[in-house]
């Protein structure tokens, strides 16, 4: 849709081809229905939150920064406002405000939508755009273009008709694409005791991800553990830099339950919350330490008796209590897949693309645009920010 618009106001007569029955069903899920927009964090800090390939959406960003998203998405008609972490969603709540704008855009723009509407094959002439074979309830037709931009999407929420399948027409013209995994995904385990913590949400606490003795990623927020394993906004991170290979050898995400207190500290605190009631039982003793839902699973874990009083506890066990509390370990088996994945990581190979237009280097007119390409961000509106610019600069370049 921002490719669409952006090309129309380029003066381009533009054709929009939509599979599905509407415009932006994928957009109406994101941000759990809200849509998180983009961020407003400064515009420097957009390649920070780039897990994949920053720099070649240099172009792109400072085509369309975040800021000239905001002003462009209001000058549309839609209010915005600014939450937690700068993250940026329509003062309605409702991501179909976002959808309303930008449809109402084509429609002023003079965009030809064909919806439940799918391209089959893309016609090239010496190396140039000629034009696409399109599918419309069964019919086949042929559109004469001279340039073609494909924002056809990933493989996650494979429901709303983004499952990747559209990426065999690249593979058709002999361009290079990365495979496709999913990212900002939650993790899978089979730990009884963590899946028994199921619902329990941890603000404040510190992950750290290691395959063996390799770190993968290390961070400080807000996680849940869940029916299958754990995910919330630390986990989805983490996933986005973990790749096939690591799973295979073996994941572990160790979290720090009192980040802000050191060991020393830490063995303080406990002896002071012991000394509150010396002849009460270790299983009763944690209450205004931990959650309720952790403290069955940390008693276990430390291997002291639920019902030894804790003046009988031995600064060994004491220590034991500690250490887990700053390492609390969760052994993962896998990820969620691309179900349940917010983003896909893998694409179309940057390699083959011209930062600077998102044009194709090895075919004349064929532009690329949003998730297809082998870049991905972490949460808080950073991948739809790289979505809305390199949409804008293909339209634009055009």
């Amino acid at each position: 849709m921002m490719a669409a618009i952006s090309a129309a106001d380029s003066g381009n007569q533009v054709v929009l081809i939509e599979q599905n029955d509407k415009l932006g069903k994928k957009l109406f899920l994101t941000g759990k229905g809200r849509c998180n927009l983009t961020n407003a964090c400064p515009t420097e800090e957009l390649f920070d939150n780039v897990v994949t390939n920053p720099k070649f959406l240099y172009s792109a960003f400072y085509d369309l920064d975040n800021v000239k998203t905001i002003e462009l998405f209001n000058l549309m008609g839609l209010e915005t406002k600014v939450e937690r972490g700068e993250r940026v969603f329509p003062k309605s709540d409702h991501s179909s405000s976002v959808i309303d704008v930008l449809r109402r855009e084509l429609k002023r723009k003079g965009v030809d939508v064909r919806l439940c509407t799918r391209a089959v094959q893309i016609l090239c002439s010496d190396d140039s755009i000629s034009g696409v074979i399109i599918n419309a309830r069964g019919s086949e037709k042929t559109i004469d273009a001279d340039a073609v931009i494909m924002a056809v999407g990933g493989k996650s929420y494979p429901l709303t008709g983004s499952d990747g399948s559209s990426l065999k027409l690249i593979e058709d013209l002999g361009i290079r694409v990365v495979p496709q995994e999913p990212a900002l995904v939650p993790f899978e385990s089979g730990d009884a005791g963590v899946l028994s913590m199921q619902g329990l949400t941890l603000k404040n606490v510190e992950i750290s991800v290691h395959s063996g003795k390799k770190m993968l990623y290390s961070g400080f927020g807000e996680m849940l553990f869940t029916h299958f394993g754990v995910s919330g906004p630390l986990i989805l991170s983490a996933s986005s830099y973990i790749g096939p290979e690591d799973y295979k050898k073996g994941i572990t995400v160790s979290i720090d339950l009192k980040p802000a207190l050191s060991r020393e500290e830490l063995d303080k605190r406990v002896l002071r919350d012991f000394a509150k009631g010396q002849n009460r039982d270790f299983a009763n003793s944690l209450g205004e330490l931990l959650p309720n839902k952790l403290i069955p699973v940390v008693i276990k874990r430390t291997g002291i008796e639920p019902h030894k009083k804790v003046n009988l506890i031995t600064k060994q066990e004491r220590q034991q209590l500690c250490d887990i509390l700053k390492n609390f370990e969760v052994k993962i088996t896998g990820n969620r897949g691309f179900d349940e994945a917010i983003i896909t990581r893998g694409g179309v190979s940057t390699s083959m693309i011209n930062p600077s237009t998102m044009e194709c280097k090895s075919i004349n007119g064929l532009y690329f645009a949003g998730e297809m390409i082998d870049t991905d961000a972490l949460t808080g509106g950073f991948n739809l920010q790289i979505a809305w610019s390199t949409g804008h600069l293909a339209g634009k370049c055009r």
